[in-house]
């Protein structure tokens, strides 16, 4: 698949934003992070916007983004309606947590349960994210049972270090938060090599021969266009097998092994050392899930490229 730099910003994005906004939830209800007004201006503010953004830029990709809000009718039977659904849906407790947080310093109370709705909103949103891609079975290398909960634990990931960098910057540090952090970059490590594992060593569920229903083996003589179409540009990709095993392990060092290991220092140092540290694991960890999420859609084979000359997906 042709990757799109505005849906990899969409899913990145916005997966970071639902992560923070879900542990903020969850540990604003529990009563485990000081209820600072300004911690809940930039917590609240980085995740929001992040969302925000992330939304937005999934637009970009339409022919018409005037005409998206159109899609939310659908959501009987489109996982994309699903998720603009509950994408809104989630900003009501989401801001109801807010003003409970910021404008009267308080996450308990009625304001605790908004912090629990905004967080499950957050988890279901980025679950039908997942399941946009899972669930196209054109698409072999989205449509495995690993997709789901690896953007689950990626948004777990960046949410977890993201909170981390602003409790310590706040001089507010949890160590539970950073212990978090860590067990989701190693689960995230591992889920990440058993999809890598799974789509290159799966067996190809079609074959030119099966979408022609011919028999023995067949090739393309002759491109079916002149010049490349839609079909072409936004469906068939290919990364050099070389470059794709550079990225991942790019992706592995910067997106899950460095975060990890900056966060343990971290837990060790403590001041602004352990600041510094928990920021940069942020930053790192979220330029590593870009790389990933690239190559999520670079390496990905749609089943109609099979009559422009691919042999099998």
């Amino acid at each position: 698949m042709h990757p799109a730099y505005s849906i990899i910003f969409f899913t990145t994005a916005s997966g970071l934003g639902y992560g923070l906004l879900g542990l903020l939830g969850l540990a604003g209800a529990a009563g485990t992070v000081p209820a600072d007004r300004w911690l809940g201006v930039a917590g609240l503010g980085l995740a929001l916007g992040a969302v925000t953004l992330g939304l937005l830029s999934s637009t970009f990709h339409l022919g018409h983004p005037e005409r998206a809000w159109m899609a939310m009718r659908e959501w009987r039977s489109s996982w994309l309606s699903r998720e603009g659904v509950l994408a809104l849906a989630t900003y009501v407790p989401a801001g109801l947590f807010a003003i409970g947080w910021v404008v009267f310093g308080s996450t308990g109370g009625v304001w605790a349960w908004c912090g629990l709705l905004a967080a499950l909103g957050a988890a279901v949103t980025v679950a039908c994210t997942a399941m946009i891609y899972a669930s196209i079975r054109a698409i072999p290398r989205w449509h495995n049972g690993f997709v789901p909960p690896v953007y689950l634990v990626l948004s777990l990931l960046t949410g977890a270090l993201a909170l981390d960098a602003l409790l310590r910057l706040f001089g507010a540090a949890r160590p539970a938060v950073t212990i978090l952090a860590i067990a989701a970059a190693v689960l995230g490590a591992g889920l990440k090599l058993l999809y890598w594992r799974h789509i290159d060593n799966a067996p190809p569920v079609a074959t030119a021969a099966s979408a022609t229903g011919l028999t023995g083996t067949v090739r393309l003589l002759e491109a079916p266009h002149t010049s490349p179409n839609y079909l072409q540009q936004e469906m068939g990709y290919r990364v050099a097998r070389k470059h794709a095993a550079r990225l991942r392990l790019i992706a592995l060092v910067m997106g899950f092994a460095v975060p990890a290991a900056l966060s343990l220092l971290a837990l060790v140092a403590g001041g602004w050392t352990a600041a510094g540290l928990a920021v940069v694991a942020a930053l790192l960890a979220y330029i590593g899930v870009l790389i990933e999420r690239w190559l999520f859609f670079a390496e990905a084979q749609h089943a109609v490229t099979l009559y422009y000359g691919e042999a099998r997906v």
